[in-house]
């Protein structure tokens, strides 16, 4: 069962939760751009590979709730519309970033290669990337087209 509730990091009422499974469940809040699932807690096995592989600003700025899920920036990647992560050197200085995506053009198609030896349509232009307020997540995700402005 899917639904909104409201988000144990912001208290936004724009906080979905997907039942993945009776035991899993996966809480992705719109209001602030955080997310984390019934696995997210320290301890957990699931928890421990997360983190290891997570950039440290990302450990910086974890969020745990009275539950103890810890939660986490999330990424949004849309391959033809754009990108939407989080960024900065450290925590004090952090923010959302946007940027979107551009068509390959023929000349370059080359460099935008996947493993299998396909061609990408479309790559990221960080020379579109526009930096967004903590409380702006939403903002972020209009600039690439994914919300209506």
């Amino acid at each position: 069962m899917d639904n909104l509730t409201t988000c144990a990091h912001c208290g936004s009422d724009a906080c979905y939760v997907n039942e993945n499974s009776p035991t899993i469940k996966t809480y992705s809040c719109f209001g602030c751009g955080y997310t984390t699932n019934s696995l997210m807690k320290e301890g957990e096995e699931f928890y421990n590979q997360q983190v290891e592989v997570l950039p440290e600003l990302y450990k910086d700025v974890m969020f745990k709730d009275e539950e103890g899920k810890c939660w986490f920036p999330t990424t949004i990647n849309v391959p033809q519309q754009g990108m939407v992560f989080f960024n900065g050197s450290n925590k004090e200085n952090a923010k959302w970033a946007a940027v979107k995506a551009v068509p390959v053009l023929e000349e370059e198609k080359e460099k935008y290669k996947n493993k299998k030896g396909e061609y990408y349509s479309h790559r990221m232009d960080m020379t579109t990337m526009v930096g967004f307020e903590l409380k702006e997540f939403m903002d972020a995700l209009s600039y690439i087209g994914i919300l209506p402005e």
